[in-house]
């Protein structure tokens, strides 16, 4: 049978390889949201495939300290819930942004992503760059922009020649 020691020391292993292998990490103070409300925010962290989770304070610093995220240490005090991402670094940033506009309780507190340390105000900036999703999908946009617009053009000229044909 396992000591509450060991059980403490597998839980702050877990956290630290989350610390390590996600792209972007977002500490939430949660005070407020209603049960309803949380289960609604995991819902939407589940469509981003985001990870949220409730750690005791003492397990998220030891492993803040050994993931090198020292920086998170001072600021793991009250309630805290944190986000992970591990494939898109700015998905974390706008959930917990998009569903703090609706609800007030939940307030973004820091966050690291890629490695870089941020507080709320930098982390609210993050929430607002368009997801590679969305980047793409412009980027594709523009590409296709000119072509479709040469098509038309030619579609435009043939249409133009049979109509001065058929008159």
């Amino acid at each position: 049978m396992a000591s509450a020691i060991d059980v403490k020391k597998e839980i702050v292993a877990e956290i630290t390889d989350k610390f390590q292998r996600s792209v972007a990490t977002v500490v939430l103070d949660y005070r407020g949201l209603k049960v309803g409300e949380v289960t609604e925010f995991r819902r939407q962290c589940r469509e981003q495939n985001l990870e949220y989770k409730v750690y005791k304070n003492t397990l998220m610093r030891m492993a803040a300290k050994n993931a090198g995220m020292e920086e998170l240490v001072e600021e793991l005090v009250g309630p805290n819930a944190i986000l992970f991402s591990y494939e898109d670094p700015v998905a974390a940033a706008k959930v917990a942004n998009d569903f703090a506009k609706t609800h007030k309780s939940l307030e973004l507190k820091v966050g690291f992503v890629e490695g870089i340390f941020y507080d709320e105000a930098k982390l609210k900036e993050f929430a607002l760059i368009p997801s590679r999703e969305e980047l793409i999908a412009k980027l594709l946009g523009s590409l296709k922009a000119p072509v479709s617009n040469f098509v038309y053009l030619l579609q435009a000229i043939i249409d133009k020649r049979e109509a001065e044909g058929e008159a």
